[in-house]
């Protein structure tokens, strides 16, 4: 009676084993908005540590609202900072919905999901870059918006 068990504990540790051998990204860090309200004053923070300046990186931003969010896009800023201290400030919109009302990202009960990616990406310099990201709607809040994920990993198509 012991051996199956210990066979079926096996099979599942191989399993987890495998699963677990995939590319991990270099970054990966989520902020979530108190009450689903992004105010104007809430400026998530995301500090990666750049190892090389050879490689290329794929850059995610993923947001989350809920279904309940009244616009078909949201802008925000991108302000960025180098190890050496220069800064860039870019304007980004992500969008939510089509114009007929349709979700652009991945719907799962009330949560859409919409991600955007920059990818075969290289940073200038080694170090420590700090990526802050700012509410760029007219309204003092934007409602309905759960959290911001900022993911940085190794492209593995490293050819220009």
């Amino acid at each position: 009676m012991k051996q199956p068990v210990v066979k079926l504990f096996l099979v599942v540790a191989l399993i987890g084993f495998l699963a677990s051998c995939g590319e991990t990204p270099l970054y990966t860090k989520s902020f979530s908005f108190k009450n689903n309200q992004w105010k104007q004053d809430m400026k998530p923070v995301f500090k990666v540590n750049i190892p090389d300046t050879t490689n290329y990186y794929n850059i995610t931003v993923t947001l989350r609202t809920t279904t309940d969010y009244a616009y078909s896009n949201l802008w925000f800023f991108l302000h960025s900072k180098t190890p050496k201290g220069q800064t860039g400030r870019e304007p980004i919109m992500m969008e939510i919905a089509h114009p007929d009302g349709s979700w652009v990202g991945e719907k799962s009960g009330t949560i859409v999901t919409t991600t955007a990616g920059f990818n075969h990406r290289k940073f200038p310099q080694k170090g420590w870059y700090t990526f802050t990201f700012e509410q760029g709607i007219t309204q003092e809040v934007a409602s309905e918006v759960i959290d911001i994920s900022y993911s940085v990993e190794r492209d593995e198509n490293q050819e220009q």
